[in-house]
């Protein structure tokens, strides 16, 4: 583009009320009511006179509209020269609304409006038609508004309607300005023509009747009522209204009822009735009127978007910009000429009209959208367009290309705003085909954070050419043009079905001669490619030059055309998160406690992850599944993730060593990274088939949803079976040698049926490397085999952490159950004793008695008998004595507790008795073999409520054990006790299980 031109987004400021609504212009239907009465917030910007004439174009019907109300309220005896009944009966959208609004500005505030481009227009031509301006006041006119959409039969509203119930009587009290007296006066006569004339003509004041959309108030709105005596009058006043309208001098009437032709409202046979009725009185009585036409269009919109006319030089230099191309022998043999472009031949006045809209796109508004039926012309062209300058301005403030004038390639389909306006304009009616090109346009042109669509990621793909920096968009500019064309359907006006190879061509041209036809060729031929381009476009042949290939988008899609759509939009983040999500739900912990999924987070460091993840959980065996979006093995993209894995098992240097205490019971599953690209790749085909399932064109097609199904099984199962096997590796601390260095060690699966997702297999072959104990393998001489000199003399609590921190350690299968019962049945074999703080063995009845979380109990190697007789280790045969210095033998063995020894080799006495071990003594000796510890146990059931004095023996009991804990005095516990108390001593009470590790039961009574 030449710099010396200045952009349209520069030359041109839009309006502040559509910036402020990022493009959604609010107020398009504008609304007579909010104008009349509404207040605050709620007033809209155009209920000022000035405002309204700031942004509303002066067309010709307009213009004659309103000069026929100034003349006959204030053309004083020349009021008959102006009609006195107009029928607006345009469809929906065409501005009678906007119509209406000027006509009470008109009578309401009648200098004000006249000071506007519309005002002075309407006084020159009312001086035209009187011969003689008229008053600036119009007389002083009286306005009655009727806005009978917003008024319900039967239903009056206090703050506007007062007293009045009956249409006639919300007229009157609108007439007379709330004055009682009048109202009562003339209340009963609703249908009285002389009386309704009189009470006109008692306000002394020419008289402007508006009635609004009054086929909402006679049509269904009077069958809700229920009141037959209500229809019948309100029926009778407006028959009566209309007649005396004409007759009554200075008053004018404007009603608004689209003509049965445009208005496709469902009517009950009364209402159809009713409407009839009203339909042939306005016919008699009235003038039908429309205020715009298919001419005004480009001059309504640069009025309402913009609030000033662009520099005459600015349009010359932008018509001057173009010439070079429209003058060029290829593209007028190849493009303008086949499109039959009349606009080309009055270019510098078309696009002076047209500013800063292409007047190609201008034509295809006028000649082919508002031929539609149900295209609201004004209003829906004003939304499409205001969203359009919106969108392109914001893409000039940020240095993004924007057209020099805005073709009908250029509304960004990417913006929300603009794509919703287009398809709710009316230019597609049925809700399901609005939905297929909601679809469409995302899929086949460019989706909202335009960085997909078949169109768009050509653009992007595309290698730097000539013309790239003067035309990026050329494939989506041309895929939006088969867009626009094929919304319309058939429709087109002596043009066919989509668009021409010709057209779509223009779609893509620039001022610029570096991008030929040739060019423009390629595009279209890349965009047209079934592997690369648009996958929803069906080609009609083209016959000679004369008729050439259209082309257009079908909503007929194929299940595989929606897929394979659908599959280009997929990001990364998407498979990488349904890749995650399959895993965690077919992870399984098998013999693992515990179960935990690292989630990826691509901000972060893989190594900054796993160490702030609080995987370091005590005593508990657990099997961690990491992430395949952050994670893998081999395959050279490993070298993160080992870093990660040695710095999260404690392993790591420096900065990077963690406190980490429980490594050895945490094993990692890791996925294969070349397994993960597979894996991915079906990822992507089950997310491509899950949305095309669930998209609504699949959902209403039993054939479509059938097959979708079907495809969406099929590959859950394929993706399923391909993240088991990509799950290939484990990883975990090591140590096979007690003397040796901890390391990281890994196991891999080579089959195609074991996975890292399975604990249940991870636990196997850890326990083929002697990493674990399988069920049923740790015993008794198992533990007391990896039981080192240095572990006797720990407590309990420490022999346990070890087999959850110490590699050397292989995990048990049952965890601390497996731990006790070893412990239990190595006791019973006398092959290990448990004692308390001073040596004292104490007695294990039961594996469950083995309190592993002790810190008083010790494991230790069992004390040797010894001979009760000499006090020696345990022998055989006869023992040696010393007895007043001689030697002797006795016949003491294995000795046992009541055991009694017999010199033979000396007649002197022994210096103990070897029973008693006190000194000799002659005959029987008492033995007083005290035990060290006792067993107590004792269970009660007692109501504290019906002997109060309980409590205090229940208080010493528990005082006394409280004393015997505090003295160390008790070395084992067992037991439930079940209480109930007051609810803060039990979330006390819970507090202090809590500290103990005990898991208490608590439940409100």
């Amino acid at each position: 583009m030449v710099s010396s031109v200045t952009p349209w987004w520069k030359a041109l400021k839009i309006r502040k009320e559509i910036i402020s609504a990022s493009g959604q212009i609010d107020d398009v239907q504008m609304s007579l009511f909010q104008a009349v009465h509404g207040l605050g917030a709620e007033k809209p910007p155009y209920a000022v006179p000035a405002y309204y004439g700031e942004i509303t174009h002066p067309t010709d019907r307009l213009t004659d509209l309103l000069t026929e109300i100034a003349v006959r309220i204030g053309g004083g005896p020349d009021y008959l020269k102006a009609r006195a009944v107009t029928r607006l009966d345009q469809g929906m959208g065409g501005g009678k609304s906007h119509a209406c609004i000027g006509a009470f500005h008109l009578a309401a505030h009648p200098e004000a409006l006249l000071k506007t481009e519309l005002g002075q227009r309407v006084a020159a031509r009312a001086k035209a038609k009187v011969g003689r301006g008229l008053p600036t006041d119009l007389n002083r006119p009286h306005v009655v508004v009727l806005p009978c959409d917003n008024m319900t039969p039967g239903a009056p509203v206090q703050e506007l309607d007062g007293p009045a119930v009956s249409l006639y009587e919300r007229f009157l009290w609108r007439l007379f300005s709330k004055d009682y007296s009048l109202y009562e006066r003339y209340q009963p006569f609703w249908s009285d023509k002389s009386k309704i004339a009189e009470a006109i003509k008692a306000v002394n004041r020419p008289v402007l009747i508006i009635v609004d959309e009054v086929l909402d108030y006679i049509g269904n709105g009077l069958d809700g009522a229920k009141k037959p005596e209500l229809v019948a009058q309100d029926v009778a006043f407006l028959r009566a209204l209309l007649d005396v309208v004409n007759d009554v001098p200075c008053v004018a009437m404007l009603v608004v009822m689209i003509a049965s032709d445009r208005d496709k409202t469902a009517l009950s046979a009364e209402a159809q009735a009713r409407r009839d009725d009203l339909n042939s009185l306005l016919e008699r009585n009235g003038t039908p009127a429309t205020v715009t036409e298919v001419g005004d269009f480009a001059d309504i919109l640069r009025r309402r978007l913009f609030d000033a006319e662009p520099a005459a030089e600015v349009l010359a230099a932008t018509a001057a910009l173009y010439r070079p191309v429209l003058e060029d022998k290829s593209w007028t043999k190849h493009v303008w000429g086949p499109i039959a472009s009349d606009w080309r031949s009055r270019w510098d006045e078309e696009v002076a009209a047209c500013y800063p809209f292409h007047p190609m796109l201008m034509a295809i508004a006028k000649e082919e959208w508002s031929k539609v039926t149900g295209f609201q012309r004004v209003r829906s062209t004003i939304r499409i367009f205001a969203a359009t300058v919106y969108a392109l301005q914001q893409r000039g403030k940020v240095g993004e290309w924007v057209p020099a004038l805005i073709g009908p390639g250029d509304l960004p389909l990417s913006d929300s705003a603009v794509r919703e306006a287009l398809l709710g304009s009316g230019l597609v009616e049925d809700e399901r085909t609005i939905s297929n090109y909601r679809s469409l346009a995302e899929i086949e042109v460019i989706n909202n954070d335009a960085a997909a669509g078949a169109a768009r990621r050509q653009d992007i793909e595309r290698q730097a050419v000539l013309w790239s920096d003067d035309n990026p968009r050329a494939a989506e500019r041309a895929a939006t043009f088969v867009f626009l064309a094929s919304i319309v359907g058939t429709l087109r006006p002596g043009r066919g079905r989509g668009a021409s190879a010709p057209e779509v061509k223009a779609a893509t041209s620039v001022p610029n001669i570096t991008y030929t036809v040739t060019d423009a060729d390629t595009v279209v031929e890349e965009l047209l490619n079934p592997g690369r381009g648009m996958s929803a476009v069906e080609i009609i042949p083209g016959q000679g030059h004369n008729k050439p290939a259209r082309y257009f988008l079908s909503t007929r899609l194929t299940h595989r055309m929606l897929v394979n759509n659908i599959r280009r939009t997929i990001t990364d983040a998407e498979r990488d998160q349904v890749i995650a999500d399959f895993a965690q739900r077919l992870a399984n912990s098998g013999p693992f406690r515990d179960l935990q999924f690292v989630k990826a987070e691509p901000e972060r460091s893989a190594t900054d992850v796993l160490a702030t993840a609080g995987l370091d959980t005590a005593y508990t065996t657990r099997l961690i599944v990491l992430d395949p979006a952050q994670y893998s093995l081999r395959n050279g993209m490993e070298k993160p993730t080992i870093e990660a894995l040695t710095v999260a098992m404690g392993l790591g240097k420096g900065t990077q060593q963690l406190p980490v205490q429980w490594a050895s019971s945490a094993v990692y599953a890791v996925v294969n990274t070349q397994r993960r690209g597979l894996a991915r790749t079906l990822a992507i085909e089950y997310l491509a088939r899950q949305k095309a399932l669930a998209a609504p064109e699949v959902q209403n097609d039993a054939d479509l949803k059938a097959t979708g199904t079907k495809e969406f099984a099929s590959a859950k199962d394929q993706l399923e079976k391909a993240l088991k096997r990509a799950y290939q590796h484990v990883a975990y601390l090591a140590q096979p040698d007690p003397d040796g260095e901890r390391y990281l060690d890994q196991l891999t699966f080579d089959d195609e049926h074991s996975t890292a997702l399975d604990g249940t297999i991870v636990w196997k072959a850890l326990a083929e490397r002697d990493k674990v104990f399988d069920q049923g393998q740790f015993g008794a001489k198992a533990l007391l085999h990896n039981m080192r000199d240095t572990d006797y003399g720990k407590t309990l609590s420490d022999i346990r952490a070890a087999f959850y921190s110490a590699p050397r350690l292989p995990l048990l299968y049952g965890g601390d159950r497996d731990l006790q019962q070893a412990i239990h049945d190595a006791v019973a074999a006398g092959l290990i004793d448990v004692v308390d703080g001073v040596g004292n063995v104490v007695a294990v009845t039961a594996p469950n008695q083995v309190n592993l979380a002790s810190a008083g109990l010790r494991l230790a190697k069992p004390k040797p008998k010894t001979c009760e007789t000499c006090g020696k280790a345990a022998h055989q045969g006869p023992c040696e004595t010393e007895v007043g210095g001689q030697t002797g033998t006795g016949t003491g063995g294995g000795g046992g507790a009541g055991s009694t020894g017999t010199g033979t080799g000396s007649t002197t006495p022994s210096a103990n008795c070897p029973t008693c071990g006190k000194p000799a003594h002659e005959g029987n000796c008492q033995t007083t073999q005290s035990a060290t510890e006792q067993q107590v146990s004792f269970s009660f059931t007692r109501s504290l409520l019906a002997s109060p004095g309980d409590a205090d023996n229940f208080a010493s009991l528990f005082k006394t054990l409280y004393m015997a804990l505090d003295e160390r005095k008790i070395s084992y516990l067992q037991g439930t006790l079940q209480l109930v108390l007051d609810t803060d001593a039990a979330a006390d009470l819970q507090q202090r299980l809590s500290e103990l590790g005990i898991h208490g039961t608590v439940k409100d009574m």
